[in-house]
């Protein structure tokens, strides 16, 4: 019996990484960080790709990293491999946050930490207008168009407001929006040994 593994042969329909379109990780991408992600590019250029991993939350909250960051209930998302131990967030305030790096809309990364400090002191509210990432997702100039050549990724557009979501279910989401065989990926268990 021959199997069909074009299910796995992604077709990017001239989809090409840029800021502010994601990667959506193929269902058996190997590693921790980055099995069945999605990564928000948050920059792409001639020297390279930056982007931060929208589902991927953990048990901690900014102050366990910050002692003198105000108290915030909000989750803490792992971002990616690159600089863990280093703090990072994608925002909505725009340019009323000094440094403030725009993405696409009203998507911001970066800026004046003390600043989102204040606005949490002064308890403006902040639910679904800011994310903070340990770490970075990072490539080098040829090595996320290697990574696409081998199938690791499909680059797809996504909604805005689903960067600053918290949706816990985004990749099978995101897949079964692509359509047509991606939608089959969310069928496939994590580890297919394990079946």
């Amino acid at each position: 019996m021959n199997l069909n593994l074009d299910i796995f042969k992604i077709k990017s329909n001239n989809v090409v990484p840029k800021k502010g379109r994601i990667l959506i990780a193929e269902p058996f991408l190997p590693g921790s960080y980055f099995n069945r992600s999605i990564v928000y590019i948050v920059e792409h250029n001639a020297n390279g790709t930056v982007g931060f991993i929208l589902n991927k939350p953990v048990d901690f909250q900014v102050k366990d990293f910050q002692n003198e960051f105000p108290t915030y209930e909000d989750k803490i998302y792992i971002g990616g491999p690159v600089s863990i131990e280093s703090l990072y967030y994608i925002h909505s305030f725009g340019r009323n946050i000094e440094g403030s790096i725009h993405i696409q809309d009203n998507l911001y990364w970066g800026g004046n930490f003390e600043q989102i400090k204040s606005m949490i002191n002064d308890q403006i509210p902040l639910l679904n207008q800011i994310r903070f990432f340990l770490g970075y997702s990072g490539w080098d100039k040829e090595q996320l168009k290697e990574e696409l050549n081998e199938d690791s990724w499909l680059v797809a557009d996504i909604a805005p407001e689903l960067v600053l979501s918290h949706d816990k279910e985004l990749w099978s989401e995101m897949v079964k929006e692509q359509g047509g065989k991606y939608k089959l990926w969310q069928n496939f268990p994590e580890n297919p040994s394990m079946n």
